[in-house]
């Protein structure tokens, strides 16, 4: 049993494997930044924050009255804007760092 040294299939250079392992890199930090969870539960808590606050604002007296006098509505609304703000601004000021190249994998020297 010979151990066979790791070679780029069908005639590829290793300049070009290294190129295509680079931009799958690139694709896969692309795609964690896309679905961080910060982004999509800001983004939801934005979306029905604006929906409930307009409803508390367009709320008739009965239904506040109906809340001992609290705009129940209107209140909620508000703290899920302000809740999915944070979540965006904390995604905007401490952004998803890119990952870190794999162990074993050894940099390209430039001087070759």
């Amino acid at each position: 049993m010979t151990e066979e040294s790791p070679r780029p299939e069908h005639g590829a250079t290793e300049h070009e494997v290294q190129r295509e392992v680079t931009e799958l890199e690139g694709k896969s930090a692309t795609a964690a930044r896309i679905f961080d969870l910060r982004r999509i539960i800001g983004g939801l808590f934005v979306v029905y924050g604006v929906i409930v606050t307009i409803a508390g604002i367009t709320d008739s007296k009965a239904a506040i009255d109906k809340a001992e006098g609290v705009n129940i509505n209107l209140w909620t609304g508000i703290g899920m804007l302000i809740l999915g703000v944070f979540f965006l601004a904390w995604l905007k000021l401490r952004p998803t760092p890119p990952p870190l190249p794999a162990e074993g994998v050894a940099e390209e020297d430039p001087a070759h």
